[in-house]
This record gives structure tokens, sequence and C-alpha cells, in this order.
């Protein structure tokens, strides 16, 4: 799905982190002090905190701009060098302080099980040449990016000068801010378009429960108004809560997945968002997107990326419908979703009934216009109006199960209408196909899906096919005249 998505740039700000994992296995406990004596095999280091939100986006196939402070020390070096192997991210903005120390994560694994963790950090207050450096370089990567990412760890780096600036030159350039919080409130991040709170944040920033929908609601417009912008509430296992300040909530339910680790989860949420919203989508499609992200991050060990394949895999498997047939007001709900997964939805419609190698032929052709097909069928009553008593052959439930049946459909809506015209203005598919019998201007709906950006594919037909020819033969005449394979 999310190949039909093209990222832009993304302006990652925030506290920088080193993820260090140092593994081995427990075999027995010390004879000096009741302690595991690890044996050690393996050290790693990888991104952690704004970095790794630069590292997921990157994953993805943004391109990243990452601004934050690192020190003079190894720490610095080993965090540089693992952003080097994502050679979309640009760390021009990653500011030396010779004061400050690079902030390391260290876990202590055996096997999968996570013994200790050590943090080395030393949080001062930013010096005034070092806040103008920060503000200067975000203000800079702010003037290219599609959507700007506030990632506050409470480290010190996005302090109240440097938020102030930043989110003043993101609305300045009418990109979207996004910040995941860490303040006791959030009145620092007034100006910002969205923050994504966990549970724990969302109670202490609003002093409310967060259980229900209700309590949600509440809470939301709580929080709404000490920044002025939506809330995403990430809720663990029950997936993510959009509140927009219209008044709509959206939720996301997340798939069910082993847990392994939930570190860097929500870095990974972060990115995804910011991600589908530098591609021009809606804040909706971003969080379904994310959510599926976010269930690939937890069933992963330690801080990890998830890959674009990945997110498509995973994606798709969440929208796997198998030719049902449902009615309109069903498949309007599946298409929403659909889109919101990332899909080029495509339609074609016709009578399909007796399904011929010209009908399979076009199927064929229309599923690989887009990620789902919609196939719209004429019901009985409207065959009989458009071809006489005598047709249908089959009916409409027999002539519905015999397409869905077939591998490239992925819904099947029944229309009682002469045109499926009320259909496609229902369902707005991003394409329509016909056969190349057709020419655009006599396509039913065509127009219409011009009007929003989408288009019209006139696909090959295979001559002499039709339905009608295939009577007339079996009734013991040899009628070679060519068909329309588009569902006579």
């Amino acid at each position: 799905m999310l190949d039909n998505l093209h990222f832009g740039t993304v302006a990652v700000i925030g506290d920088l982190m080193l993820d260090r994992y140092v593994s081995g296995m427990v075999n027995r406990i010390s004879p000096e002090a009741p302690v595991p004596v690890l044996l050690h095999s393996q050290l790693s280091c990888v991104a952690g905190g704004a970095a790794n939100v630069a590292a997921n986006a990157s994953a993805l196939g943004a391109r990243v701009r990452l601004i934050g402070l690192v020190g003079e020390d190894g720490a610095a070096t080993s965090l540089l060098g693992a952003l080097a192997l994502w050679p979309d991210i640009d760390t021009d903005g990653v500011i030396t302080d010779p004061d400050w120390t690079t902030i390391t994560k260290t876990r202590v694994l055996s096997g999968r099980q996570q013994i200790v963790r050590i943090d080395e950090e030393r949080v001062l207050p930013l010096s005034a040449a070092t806040t103008r450096r920060l503000i200067d370089a975000a203000v800079a990567a702010i003037a290219t990016c599609d959507v700007l990412v506030c990632s506050d760890y409470a480290k010190g780096v996005l302090s109240d000068e440097v938020l102030a600036a930043v989110i003043a030159a993101g609305r300045a350039r009418g990109v979207p801010v996004i910040i995941d919080p860490k303040r006791p409130t959030f009145d620092a991040y007034r100006g910002a378009t969205l923050v994504t709170p966990n549970l724990i944040e969302m109670t202490r920033a609003t002093g409310l429960a967060v259980d229900t929908d209700a309590e949600i609601r509440r809470a939301a417009q709580v929080a709404s108004a000490q920044f002025g912008g939506d809330v995403l509430l990430t809720r663990s296992e029950e997936g993510m809560t959009l509140w927009r300040r219209d008044g709509t909530m959206t939720h996301a339910a997340t798939r069910k997945a082993e847990v392994f680790d939930v570190s860097g989860a929500g870095d990974t949420v972060l990115a995804t968002v910011a991600s589908v919203l530098s591609a021009g989508q809606s804040m909706e499609t971003a969080i379904v997107i994310a959510t599926a992200a976010a269930a690939i991050s937890v069933s992963k060990l330690g801080t990890a990326t998830v890959s674009r394949a990945e997110l498509s895999r995973q994606l798709s498997e969440e929208m796997h419908d198998a030719g049902a047939l449902v009615s309109l007001e069903q498949a309007a709900g599946i298409v929403e979703n659909w889109k919101h997964h990332g899909a080029t939805v495509v339609f074609t419609n016709g009578c399909f009934d007796l399904v011929h190698p010209g009908h399979v032929a076009l199927i064929r052709a229309a599923a690989r216009e887009g990620n789902k097909l919609i196939v719209a069928l004429n019901t009985d009553r409207s065959v009989r109006r458009l071809k006489g008593d005598s047709r249908p052959i089959q009916d409409e439930i027999a002539r519905a199960t015999v397409i869905g049946a077939l591998r490239d459909v992925d819904l099947v809506i029944l229309f009682d209408e002469d045109t499926p015209m009320e259909a496609i203005r229902r369902l707005r598919p991003d394409v329509i196909v016909k056969g190349s019998d057709y020419t655009e201007d006599q396509v039913v709906g065509g127009a219409f899906v011009k009007g929003y950006g989408g288009r019209v594919a006139l696909v090959d037909i295979v001559a002499g096919r039709s339905t009608s020819s295939l009577v007339t033969r079996a009734a013991g005449h040899d009628d070679r005249t060519p068909g329309d394979a588009g569902g006579a």
C-alpha cells in the first residue's frame, strides 16, 4: 500500500540518545554477591530518542533533517555512526557542545530478557550560544520540510525558548507541527498542530481519567485548550484515538501481536504519522498506518525501525476481504478503511452473466491499476431492463459468488439502477476501469472521479468474447460477432 505514497521531508528536533545493547547468556549466580553473571557475546548500538524517530522515518522512505545536541565523547561518535547507516538523514543540524554529555541508555540482556538498564546523562541548562545554534539549525531545516516533529524526552534540548522558536517557524511556513510531549502540562507546546501523549502523560497533563470514550473526549478538550491543537492519544494494546478540534474522534484498533519490547514504539508512531502526513495524506490515514507500524515495532526486541516493506505487508494483511458480497453502505465503510491504509481503490462494473476469458482479462487488468478492486454487478432487475426478459442466465447471487471467487477481486456490490453512478458517488474510487471499446467520455462516473483527482483507465479487451455470443453458440448457432468483454 505504501508504494502509492511519495514521502516528503520531515524535520526532527529533540533529545538525541544512543541506545546500547549488551547481550549474552546467564547460566549462574556470582559467588561474590547474589547477582547473575552474564557471559558477554555482543555489543550493539542504535539511534535512540529523537534520533530513533529520524531512523524510523528514513526506514519508511522519508527524507529527514535531524536537529539535536551531542557532547564531545565516544557516545556521540557511536551515535553519528549509527545514523550514517541511513543516507536519507541529514545530520548537519546535530550540534556538538563540549559541556554536554551524549545521553546513553545501556540495556543488559540475557537472551530476550532485560536484566538492567544503565543511563548516562548530565542534563544542564542550555547556554545562550547553544540555544541560538539549535534554533538556527531548526529554522534552516524547517524552511525545506513538509512536517516538523518535536521529540521531547525532557532532557533539555527542547527548552521553552527553543520550543517557541521552532513552533513559530513551523506555523509561519504552514507545516504541521507534531509533538511527543513530556511536560507536566502542554502549555509550552502552544501553536502545535498535534500532540501525541500516552495514557499516563494525558492523565498527568489534564488530571482526568481516560478509560472510556467520554472520558477521552473530555480530557482531549482540556489538553487541547492548553496548546490549541488536535490530540492523538496512544493507548497501548487499545490502539490510538484521534480527537480533532471540530469534536470528531477516530479510533484505530491495534492488531494483536506478541509483545517483546515496547521501547521505541512511541518513536515509531511519531515517525510514521509524520511521514504519512508528508505524503499529503489525512491525519486519519496517518494514525491507521501508524497503528500497524506500532504493532510491528513492539514485536521486535529493543529499539527498532519498521521498514516500508514490513509495514506494507502488515497493511495488506489487515485489508484482506476476499471478494465478499456486501451492501453499498458496508462497502463505503470498507473503502474508507482501505484508503486510511493507503490503498488505491479501483472500480469496474458490468453484468458478468456467464464469466468468460474476456471478463477475466478485464478484471486482471483492472486489478493492476491499484491495490483494491471493487466489482459492481447489475442486479437481476437491472439486467432484465438492459438486455430483455431472457437474461440474466445466472441470478445475481450466483454471479456475485463466481466474480468474488476470482483472486483479483476484493469486494463485490450490487446496483439496481441502469448505471452504477450512485455507487461511484458513494464510494469515490481512485480509478474507474472499462474496456477499450469505450472512450473516456462514455464511462459512467468518469468525469465525477476525475473531478476529485481520480482517473479513468481503459484496458484492452478480448475480442469475440461475450455472454450473448456464448448463448447463441450454445443454442446451435455460430455467432463470431465481437462482443463487449466488460460485463455482457
